[in-house]
């Protein structure tokens, strides 16, 4: 099926011909019809699927049949995303597109880090769609920069993300900028039962479409599990990189220290290998993420701050070093490898003392791996007797090294605000790679 056949103009099905994208996948077939029909949409597809032009895509269209020419601070499109990675990468693919069309609409990337007075000269002349993340974009309403009175279509990228109680206080307050009457188009490629009512509530007689993998779709990563000791996941993971001779490889680790000493140990032991996670300015975190693309990094060790979105082409290998909290951030972390047809390879060390969250995250995902042993590599740690928690403590979901988190905490104190009140209602009345040779 062409393009053209979902009901975009030629110019944009000439334009998505342009960029590479040959034809709809899924997604796009499903979700663009019902966007350009004005529908709110929640749409839950794989990583790797064409999330960002099926809402792309009709986006540009909207905004092209709306625009009156006039310059504007006024904003016509939002698409609000968690992370800087995020917003740069799908600013670039909107720009793409927006680039093959005779009159292009102005598309303005913004997000923190990095100066905000760039960033407002950029919006000094309007912006048709803005790609933000909420912090920055809440920063700029309150220099005037920008408004968002006239918002007629909202995005939520990594929706899911978004809708975490992380994000809650911010996105409330985007929220109460943009008018009531919107288009909101919600994707991610999973949404946990909590996040789901959050959406419903925000969303008017949604369509939900959902893809589910299918042999001719499904991401071609071969997943393994390997049973090791704690102290001896780096030189299991060193091993792996000289027998496998994997160019390049995503490292998940649990936090920002682990990826700065993780890193450190490899690039001592002669392999070049840099950190990446939030506690680095931006300009670095740039930096590493496109050295690593050019292939000047092996290895890159980061946090969850990758595992949503961030597109690497042809990335042979992902290693979970350490467990993800939960069963969906192991979608999304496996999901940098075996993108765009390529195939893959994801490898998740599981400790003695982690098993049983190995085995949940198993459960949750439907999947039964083998728990492979390594020669050379057996485990002879014995998982320790679980520490009971103290009474209306939640525990750490059995991950080593994993305290409750800001995040967690605020979840924590929410759950326990909503039970209280509806137990009320119930009562009567780094360094330099080295240049390629």
């Amino acid at each position: 099926m062409p393009f053209a056949a979902l009901g975009l103009s030629p110019a944009l099905a000439h334009a998505a011909q342009a960029v590479g994208f040959t034809a709809p996948t899924p997604i796009q077939t499903e979700a663009i019809p019902a966007i350009l029909n004005g529908q709110d949409l929640l749409g839950i597809a794989q990583t790797g699927s064409g999330k960002t032009a099926a809402f792309g895509l009709p986006l540009l269209q909207a905004v092209q049949l709306g625009a009156t020419g006039q310059a504007s601070r006024h904003v016509t499109a939002l698409v609000l995303v968690p992370t800087r990675e995020l917003a740069a990468q799908v600013g670039e693919v909107l720009r793409d597109l927006a680039g093959h069309l005779q009159q292009p609409p102005k598309v303005a990337v913004v997000f923190g880090g990095v100066s905000i007075n760039p960033q407002m000269m950029g919006l000094r002349g309007g912006a048709d769609i803005v790609v933000a993340t909420p912090g920055r974009l809440l920063d700029l309403v309150e220099h005037n920069a920008i408004q968002l009175g006239k918002v007629a279509h909202l995005v939520l990228d990594e929706a899911d993300r978004l809708l975490d109680l992380g994000f809650a206080e911010e996105l409330q307050r985007v929220l109460a900028l943009l008018p009531a009457k919107r288009q909101n188009l919600f994707f991610s490629a999973t949404f946990a039962a909590p996040v789901q009512a959050l959406a419903d509530g925000l969303l008017h007689q949604p369509l939900r479409v959902e893809i589910a993998p299918t042999p001719d779709h499904t991401p071609d990563i071969a997943q393994r599990a390997i049973a090791v000791d704690d102290k001896r996941r780096t030189q299991l993971l060193r091993h792996l990189l000289k027998e496998h001779g994997w160019t390049r490889v995503l490292v998940f680790v649990a936090t920002q220290y682990a990826a700065e000493h993780v890193a450190e140990k490899l690039y001592k032991a002669g392999i070049f290998a840099s950190p990446f996670h939030g506690g680095l300015s931006q300009g670095a975190r740039k930096q590493v993420l496109q050295e690593f693309k050019d292939e000047r990094w092996q290895v890159v060790v980061t946090t969850d701050l990758a595992a949503r979105g961030i597109d690497i082409a042809q990335l042979p290998a992902v290693v979970n070093y350490d467990l993800p909290r939960s069963a969906d951030d192991y979608v999304h972390r496996i999901g940098r490898t075996g993108r765009a047809g390529e195939s893959g390879v994801a490898v998740t060390f599981v400790t003695p003392d982690a098993t049983a969250h190995f085995r949940l995250i198993e459960k949750r995902q439907g999947l039964a791996l083998p728990l492979e042993v390594i020669a050379g590599f057996e485990p002879t740690e014995v998982a320790p007797p679980p520490a009971p928690a103290a009474p209306g403590e939640p525990g750490t979901g059995g991950v080593k090294g994993r305290r409750p988190s800001k995040k967690d905490k605020l979840r924590a104190a929410a759950a326990e605000a909503e039970a209280e009140a509806a137990a009320e209602a119930a009562r009567p009345v780094g360094k330099k790679p080295p240049k390629p040779e």
